[in-house]
């Protein structure tokens, strides 16, 4: 509803109306000043609120950057230390295998120093060897330039009770004995089964020995023949146990009688190498008669490296199996017999021996060679 307005009203109004809208339009001026001052604040912190996103967003970008840069230096740093403790590790390997090599040396080295020290004790030798007459009997070898020497074997075999031991002239018919395994024997009017089993030894293939001078002993070689053994031993016991000649008291003299030398054996350690630095001494073995016998120093050898192989022997059989039923000879001639025949896969025997139940007998085995056939 409208109110009509007084005559007093609209004389208010009306009087300060033209100062009131100067006022008011100067108002709104301000105002409008003010917003338009508004909005270019406005503006300015929204450009500064860009600005400053921007600037987040590249710091942000700048700090993941760093990140990936920092892992990148640590992953790299990680890898350069892993590969300095690799060449750290590789350097302490190589320094401990250097240092295992200079151990190796030195123990090389003090072998080669006691092997020459024992090889200028071997100079001073002149020969360890008893002095042995040789003639050439117009055979030939080869391998002239080869170090070895020949060893001829000799075997002890102990036989069980109640087996034989045979040996056939033909290799072959042994084989073939061997491969029979079971062979029935007629003895007289029974019949028993033997069985044939092959002989094999453990023989050395490869020796090698270590071998020192003796420094109490000495190996007296060239002895005179017709002087008898007791009176030669008392005459060098003598001899040698006075000091003008070079000697002392003598604990031992012994003959080795295959070899045809004598081993004297004295108290004290220097006796010995004055002795042998004189390679011929004489000795009075008669009255008025000297003989000129060798001194040589005495080598004590022990087996420093030993190979073995098994060898079988190819032409001698072992009988098993074999009862104490006749007289030794009587049975050894059957099994002979039996053998012999080749119906019975057998062949010429060489030898044959028997070893009855209870009772125990070596065989003796030799080389068997083209000239000297095995023999038991």
């Amino acid at each position: 509803m409208l109110r009509q307005m007084s005559t007093e009203d609209f004389s208010l109004i009306n009087g300060d109306s033209m100062g009131t809208l100067e006022n008011i339009q100067k108002e709104i001026n301000k105002c409008k000043c003010q917003h338009e001052a508004l909005l270019k604040e406005h503006e300015i912190i929204k450009d500064g609120i860009e600005n400053n996103k921007t600037f987040a967003k590249k710091f942000q970008q700048r700090t993941e950057d760093k990140k990936n840069s920092l892992e990148v230096d640590d992953k790299k740093r990680t890898e350069r230390l892993e590969k300095e403790q690799e060449k750290l590790s590789t350097s302490q390997k190589e320094q401990e295998k250097l240092r295992t090599e200079i151990m190796r040396m030195k123990e090389e080295l003090e072998s080669v120093e006691k092997k020459n020290d024992f090889l200028r004790q071997k100079t001073e030798v002149s020969t360890a060897v008893p002095e042995k007459k040789v003639v050439f009997k117009g055979k030939t070898a080869e391998g002239a330039h080869c170090q070895s020497f020949d060893a001829n074997p000799r075997i002890v075999y102990p036989m069980e009770g109640g087996t034989a031991l045979i040996t056939f002239e033909d290799e072959g018919v042994a084989q073939k004995v061997l491969s029979l395994k079971e062979h029935k024997v007629q003895l007289g009017e029974c019949t028993i089964n033997v069985q044939a089993q092959p002989i094999q030894f453990l023989v050395p293939t490869y020796i090698e020995m270590d071998t020192q001078i003796c420094p109490h002993r000495i190996l007296v070689s060239n002895l005179p023949n017709k002087v008898p053994e007791d009176k030669l031993l008392d005459k060098l016991q003598i001899h040698f146990a006075k000091k003008k000649h070079g000697g002392g008291d003598v604990d031992d003299v012994d003959m080795l009688h295959d070899s045809g030398t004598v081993v004297i054996t004295f108290t004290e350690n220097n006796v010995a190498k004055g002795l042998t630095d004189q390679l011929e001494h004489k000795v009075e073995f008669m009255k008025n008669q000297t003989h000129k016998v060798k001194v040589t120093p005495f080598l004590n050898g022990e087996i420093s490296r030993l190979q073995n192989r098994n060898s079988m022997c190819l032409r001698t059989v072992k009988l098993t199996g074999i009862p104490d039923i006749m007289e030794l000879e009587n049975l050894q001639d059957h099994l002979e017999i039996h053998f012999q025949k080749a119906t019975n896969g057998g062949g010429e025997v060489e030898s044959i021996i028997y070893n009855p139940i209870d009772h125990t007998t070596l065989a003796l085995f030799t080389e068997d060679s083209p000239e000297d056939s095995q023999s038991i």
